[in-house]
């Protein structure tokens, strides 16, 4: 798609590495920007050997610029349109992918920080080979 008739609303996406503690020190992204982070999570075994289960978590670092409080509430709107594609998502090896819960970051001078966190059922199935 060509971004200057259809804009995207998210401008970067990139794996979680503490992106937000070092602003100062990284070169910079746009934003708004999502930066997604896979906690740790225990497998259990359904078929030993062959098929496992889990319920990660898997937290959704939204950034987006600190501008003003009116402004400020737009964010709230960009959360809810990524939930409205990431709702009840699933796949070969994940189902159920809903929001879990959600904690605002403001700690920063420029940016603010959405943490939503959403939980799935994971499959993992091994081959034999």
């Amino acid at each position: 798609m060509d971004d200057e008739l259809y804009p995207r609303a998210i401008k970067h996406i990139d794996l979680w590495n503490h992106n937000v503690e070092f602003l100062e020190q990284e070169a910079p992204w746009p934003r708004p920007a999502v930066f997604i982070e896979f906690v740790p999570f225990k497998w259990l075994a359904i078929v030993p050997g062959v098929e496992y289960r889990a319920e990660p978590l898997i937290n959704l670092h939204v950034v987006t610029d600190w501008t003003n409080q009116d402004a400020g509430i737009s964010q709230f709107r960009l959360l809810d349109k990524i939930h409205g594609l990431l709702a009840c998502l699933s796949g070969e090896t994940f189902m159920e992918f809903d929001i879990d819960s959600s904690a605002t970051n403001h700690n920063h001078e420029e940016i603010v920080e959405n943490i939503e966190t959403y939980r799935c059922t994971a499959i993992r199935r091994l081959t034999q080979s």
